[in-house]
C-alpha cells in the first residue's frame, strides 16, 4: 500500500473500537478499503490479492498511522498476521503503540522503500538485533529502534513482561530501601 497520510481511523474504524480484545480485530483491518458497501470483498484492495497471501509485511505509504492514539490499531495489523510495516515515515504514536504491542515499525529511506514498492511480494530479511533489513538483491538498510523496545521484541515480552522479569529485584529493592513510600 502506498498511499500517504493513511491515519488509524483508516487502518481500524472508529465504529470497531467496543473492544478491549485483540482477538477478531484483524478481520477489521482496513474495513472500509477491503469491503465494498454490501460487504463483499473488494478485489482491488491490495490485501484482498492472492499475492498478499500470507505476508506479514505491510510496505506503507509516508507517514503511516498518523491521527488519533489507538492500540486496536497495531492489534489488528497483528491479528490479522502483520508482524512489520516498513514506510519512509510512521507517525510517532503509532510507532510507540506497535513497539509497546510487538509490532515492528521499520522506517527505511526513499530508495529502499521504493524498491519494496516495486517488488511486491519479494522475501525480505529483517534483523531485529543488527536493526537492518536486507533485500533480495543483497541491498542493506539499517533503520533506527529503541533500545529497551529492541530487547522487549528479541524476548518476546512488553513492558510488563519485563516488570514481571524483574520481580525479584523489585521485592528486593522495596524490602532492603532505607526509606518507605
Amino acid at each position: 500500500m502506498s498511499a500517504t497520510d493513511i491515519d488509524t481511523d483508516q487502518i481500524i474504524p472508529a465504529r470497531f473500537l467496543t473492544t478491549t480484545s485483540r482477538e477478531g480485530l484483524g478481520s477489521k483491518l482496513f474495513h472500509d478499503w477491503r469491503f465494498t458497501g454490501n460487504g463483499a470483498a473488494n478485489p482491488e484492495f491490495i490485501l484482498n490479492q492472492s499475492e498478499s497471501d500470507g505476508c506479514e509485511i505491510l510496505v506503507a505509504g509516508r507517514n503511516f498511522g498518523c491521527g488519533s492514539s489507538r492500540e486496536h490499531a497495531p492489534w489488528a495489523l497483528l491479528d490479522y498476521g502483520l508482524r512489520a510495516v516498513i514506510s519512509t515515515e510512521i507517525a510517532d504514536i503509532f510507532r510507540s503503540n506497535s513497539l509497546k504491542n510487538g509490532l515492528l515499525p521499520i522506517v527505511v529511506n526513499k530508495a529502499t522503500h521504493d524498491w519494496l514498492l516495486d517488488n511486491p511480494g519479494c522475501e525480505v530479511r529483517i534483523d531485529v538485533e543488527k536493526s537492518t533489513i536486507t533485500l533480495p538483491n543483497g541491498t542493506m538498510a539499517t533503520y533506527p529502534i529503541d533500545h529497551f523496545a529492541r530487547y522487549c521484541l528479541l524476548e518476546g515480552i512488553d513492558q510488563l513482561g519485563f516488570l514481571q522479569n524483574h520481580s525479584d529485584a523489585i521485592t528486593n529493592f522495596e524490602e532492603t530501601r532505607p526509606w518507605k513510600p
